[in-house]
């Protein structure tokens, strides 16, 4: 996982409530184990017709889309079912954060186990956000994950909650599982300073 530091980006608008999971990214896409190649599958039924061409009109299939970091998304984002996929998906097309306020609940914890950092702003940023990306699309943001703040472009700062722990694992560019094994040296030398089990049966 890439350590997630400050993340400054133009905004990629989708301002749309209840955007499920399946609506993320569709449960026929979900048969590989991979954490790559799901990039194309993002939004697919919103991103092609039905001859799998690309919809110009979605947000996605456009130039300002390309090489952004930031999704500005619509309340309750990432209902649904709990696939992992969907923090995948987004993090395979070059997201590192999706802008809300709110989040499913489950949605948020696989986001934040793969790097993808679920922000919460009140709903008077969210709206002066999304007024700024309408006016000056090129307008960019910045992230400080340490901080814990989004900077504005005038400079002002917006404090954001995030989850102490999931904080230091993106922060260190693993899982939790990495997190576990770069203390491996402490938990081995914890173990050696405990005296073995007694086994309470031997009598």
């Amino acid at each position: 996982m890439k350590p997630f530091g400050k993340v400054r980006s133009r905004l990629v608008c989708l301002p749309v409530d209840n955007i499920d999971t399946d609506q993320i990214i569709p449960a026929r896409f979900l048969k590989t184990v991979s954490k790559e190649g799901l990039r194309d599958q993002l939004f697919y039924d919103w991103r092609y017709d039905a001859q799998g061409r690309p919809r110009p009109d979605f947000i996605l299939n456009q130039p300002q889309a390309q090489g952004a970091q930031i999704l500005l998304a619509g309340d309750n984002f990432g209902c649904g079912s709990s696939r992992e996929h969907a923090p995948w998906a987004l993090l395979d097309f070059g997201f590192r954060v999706v802008i809300s306020t709110s989040f499913a609940d489950i949605f948020r914890q696989n986001a934040l186990k793969n790097g993808l950092l679920p922000l919460i702003v009140p709903s008077q940023i969210h709206a002066r956000l999304l007024r700024l990306a309408l006016e000056k699309p090129e307008t960019e943001l910045e992230v400080d994950l340490a901080s814990q703040s989004l900077v504005l472009p005038d400079g002002s700062k917006v404090e954001f909650p995030v989850d102490p722990f999931a904080k230091q694992c993106m922060l260190e560019g693993v899982d939790e599982l990495g997190w576990i094994l770069l203390r491996e040296e402490a938990i081995r030398a914890f173990e050696a300073s405990h005296p073995a089990t007694i086994n309470t049966l031997a009598g």
